[in-house]
C-alpha cells in the first residue's frame, strides 16, 4: 500500500443536462477549471452506454467485461478525477437500476445522461498523484509521487 495527504480545494456542484455524455462533460470541466486531482459524487440517470462490471477472468492484464444498456437507468456513483500528460484521467464507479435490476460498474466514455446527473466535484489539494498506464496490467493506475 502506498500514501499521500491532500487537502480540500475548491468544491464544485455541477448539473448534467439531458443528452451530456458524462465522462466527456467532466474531463471538459476539469481542463476548464485545471483541476489536477478530485472526488466526484453523482446521481441522477444515465439514458444509454457502457459499463464494465469486472474482468471475464481473474487475470493480469485483464480482459473487461462490457455491459451495454439503454433505455433510462437511475444512478449514483463516486469517482476520482487525476491527470497525466495527457489531461484528466477520469474513473467513475456506478450502480443503476431499472425496474427490479440492477448493474453496478465501470462507467465508460459513451455514457449519456437521462434528464439529469448532479453531481458534487471535491478537488484535492497539495499531494502528488497522477493517473498512468501500468505496463504490468495496461490499466490507468493512479501513482502516487
Amino acid at each position: 500500500m502506498k500514501y499521500t495527504q491532500a487537502k480540500l480545494g475548491r468544491i464544485f456542484v455541477l448539473k448534467f443536462e439531458d443528452g451530456d455524455v458524462l465522462v466527456k462533460s467532466l474531463g471538459n470541466f476539469a481542463k476548464n477549471e485545471k483541476l489536477r486531482s478530485a472526488l466526484v459524487i453523482f446521481i441522477g440517470a444515465l439514458k444509454k452506454g457502457e459499463l464494465v462490471t469486472g474482468p471475464r477472468k481473474p487475470i493480469i492484464p485483464p480482459v473487461p467485461n462490457k455491459v451495454d444498456f439503454k433505455d433510462a437507468w437511475e444512478t449514483l456513483g463516486i469517482g476520482t478525477i487525476f491527470t497525466n500528460s495527457k489531461g484528466a484521467q477520469i474513473h467513475i464507479h456506478g450502480a443503476m437500476g431499472k425496474k427490479l435490476k440492477t448493474l453496478t460498474g465501470c462507467v465508460r466514455g459513451r455514457s449519456e445522461v437521462f434528464l439529469v446527473v448532479e453531481a458534487v466535484i471535491f478537488e484535492l489539494k497539495g499531494a502528488g498523484m497522477t493517473k498512468d498506464i501500468d505496463p504490468a496490467t495496461g490499466l490507468n493506475l493512479l501513482r502516487i509521487n
